[in-house]
């Protein structure tokens, strides 16, 4: 102890200095314990999640794996369900283009019935010109138009034939129903308007409408995306008709 000048007595500043640390010491003691019981309560819960996971794992294991395997299934099936498709497609193909090189009515029948949808389709136009040509007329429009009425049909496919079975009957068809079935097909975004327009304009022919006529082949012979074949079968048509009287 050092003397105060006033006769008292002072700590030493050793003395001081050691309760200091002391206190230090006993501050970061506490500290740590408290870090520590922070840490256990930490791995405490981390136990419990774990224990709550590994039970609901096997909880639900079953469940999981079900899914699992019916993804897995899923893809796979699609996959299979694709390659049979595309095998069952070129079967299909063979067997039309067969058939069709052949001129074999009846397997072109036969893939009409049990072929796939595509297929069905351009089987029953094949059939259908095969019966033309062997001078059966009336089957062969019974097949064009029960084709173009088909609304599981490809559009592209429905349209062609209802302009064979139109051409077939622009001679003695009713006009107003043939114009009618005849129009949309002309539209300008429709692939085969320009067939559509050639029929329409020997429409106006059998019905004496010449002006109408020479009007839709003179369009068809300037129209550059018309097939030169028809193009050059307008250009005679309109030759043959004449110039356009004076009114």
């Amino acid at each position: 102890m050092n003397s105060c000048r006033d006769g008292g007595l002072r700590p030493h500043p050793d003395a001081a200095m050691v309760r200091r640390r002391r206190r230090s010491a006993t501050v970061a003691k506490q500290a740590g314990e408290r870090i520590r019981v922070v840490d256990i309560f930490d791995e405490v819960e981390e136990d419990l999640r774990a224990e709550r996971a590994e039970k609901l794992l096997k909880k639900y294991a079953g469940l999981i794996i079900a899914l699992a395997v019916a993804i897995v299934a899923a893809a796979a099936g699609w996959q299979l369900w694709t390659r049979y498709q595309n095998q069952r497609d070129l079967a299909a193909a063979s067997r039309f283009v067969a058939a069709q090189t052949a001129g074999d009515q009846t397997a072109l029948d036969q893939l009409a019935a049990d072929g796939p949808e595509g297929y069905k389709t351009l089987a029953r136009l094949g059939a259908a010109a095969l019966k033309a040509d062997a001078g059966d007329l009336r089957g062969a429009e019974s097949l064009w138009n029960a084709v173009a009425s088909d609304s599981s049909a490809d559009s592209l496919l429905r349209d062609f034939a209802s302009l064979m079975a139109t051409s077939r009957e622009l001679d003695h068809g009713d006009p107003a129903e043939l114009a009618g079935r005849l129009k949309p097909l002309a539209d300008s975004g429709n692939p085969w308007s320009s067939l559509a327009r050639e029929q329409l304009a020997l429409l106006d022919l059998r019905q004496g409408k010449l002006d109408d006529a020479r009007q839709t082949l003179q369009a068809l012979t300037n129209d550059i995306a018309a097939p030169p074949g028809l193009r050059a079968r307008a250009s005679a048509l309109l030759a043959g008709l004449g110039p356009q009287e004076a009114k």
